[in-house]
């Protein structure tokens, strides 16, 4: 049985979760999702949805969602980019995803205290 639980457990894939804006998409943001990628096994990219980047930065980014989804998705650094919820929420699809690590960027303004604290409670 104890076997049996650490096997699974090395079975199961590190998934590693990131997100931001991505407009004008550069080398710094590459390298970010570079280094975030050899955390785990997989890698996951949040691109923030128009109307959430238009409420915590009070303008619009220059490029529409579906477009700053793609430019990440372009790279071939993570395994899959995906759209953000509408929900001003931003812990709803951490908690859906589950990942086993979330890599922040210098400039993310959420606080690792109220990551730790949200996580907890999964």
């Amino acid at each position: 049985m104890f076997c049996k639980r650490v096997r699974e457990e090395s079975l199961k894939k590190k998934l590693v979760v990131c997100a931001g804006t991505f407009d004008h998409l550069h080398l710094g943001h590459a390298n970010f999702l570079k280094q975030a990628k050899v955390l785990g096994d997989e890698l996951v990219v949040i691109v923030a949805r128009d109307e959430n980047v238009r409420h915590i930065k009070n303008i619009l980014p220059e490029h529409n969602e579906n477009e700053r989804r793609e430019s990440v998705e372009k790279t071939g650094i993570p395994d899959k980019a995906i759209l953000g919820y509408t929900d001003k929420d931003i812990f709803k699809i951490l908690e859906n995803l589950k990942p086993d690590i979330i890599a922040l960027g210098y400039d993310q303004r959420v606080s690792e205290e109220k990551i730790k604290e949200r996580a907890l409670l999964n």
